[in-house]
């Protein structure tokens, strides 16, 4: 027989009264077998570490007021990182740059050995800086024999741009005659010169008289028709007689990273500058900027 049975709210409520329940809540899991469980914190969850960024301005700000001993500066870099498991070679890479917005060029001499020392960062990037800040700070001897030991290990597969910088270092400095062996070896490997190259060879040309070796240099090596400049951000195709007198020194140095074509074809995805366009390009609010030199 079924029965049932009526209960008053406030009767149940008075129930109520007479269970207890824990005042503190344990965190912890009951496990069928072995009782409550403990719950330890994640040994992989660690503190935010510090940026790159920040960490390379202390590395600067660690060589900047040191002397130029060699023992002194290693010292101060080798305790720097000595507490990394691993060679930190992107802080290094980001001290370097800001070190050459700095024109420190000693200190990336000192710190790019040291790290080239450690066996890190051999990248042909690496020796063309230590190339170009050797070059500035004056040490034409170190450059030329890095220049020799380079050109020699990487005969076939040397870049363009460290015959564009050689080029430029004795032409800024009048070494004719050096300037006419690395031109003469980059047409025998069958580089083809860029622009800058061909202007400072056939000036130095025209200075010396020899009209005959500037013609048939114009004559193999024509301006291209059209020429590619990155302005806002976009690469844009501009016909070569709109732009400009030329690039000479280090000015041209820093323009032979832009790529050069001699069709008249133009792709979809660029932006083609006509005549009519021409003083657009050429407004003094216009900024050129070339991608950076590794």
């Amino acid at each position: 027989m079924l029965m049932l049975r009526y209960y008053s709210p406030t009767g149940f409520i008075g129930r109520l009264s007479f269970i207890q329940f824990p005042k503190k809540l344990t965190n912890c899991v009951v496990c069928a077998a072995k009782g409550p469980r403990p719950r330890y914190p994640r040994v992989w969850k660690t503190k935010p570490r510090i940026g790159t960024v920040s960490k390379s301005l202390k590395l600067v700000e660690c060589i900047k007021g040191l002397s130029n001993v060699k023992e002194e500066v290693y010292g101060a870099l080798d305790s720097f990182i000595a507490w990394d498991l691993e060679f930190p070679l992107i802080t290094v890479k980001k001290a370097l740059k800001s070190l050459e917005r700095d024109k420190e060029w000693k200190r990336i001499i000192q710190v790019t050995k040291w790290m080239l020392s450690k066996g890190q960062g051999r990248t042909m990037g690496s020796y063309y800086m230590l190339l170009y800040a050797l070059a500035e700070d004056g040490r034409i001897d170190e450059a030329e024999e890095l220049w020799t030991k380079l050109f020699s290990d990487n005969l076939e597969s040397m870049p363009r741009i460290f015959f564009d910088r050689m080029i430029a270092i004795y032409y800024r400095r009048e070494m004719h005659d050096k300037m006419f062996e690395v031109f003469a070896d980059m047409e025998e490997l069958g580089i083809r010169p860029t622009v800058s190259i061909v202007n400072m060879v056939g000036d130095v040309f025209q200075k010396l008289g020899m009209l005959d070796k500037y013609e048939k240099l114009k004559k193999k090596y024509p301006p291209p028709k059209w020429e590619y400049r990155y302005i806002k951000g976009k690469r844009v195709k501009i016909r070569s007689q709109n732009l400009k007198g030329p690039y000479y020194a280090n000015k041209e140095v820093n323009q032979s990273s832009y790529e050069t074509n001699s069709d008249d074809e133009s792709n979809a995805d660029e932006f083609d500058v006509d005549d009519n366009e021409a003083h657009e390009v050429d407004e003094p609010g216009d900024s050129l900027k070339s991608p950076s030199v590794p």
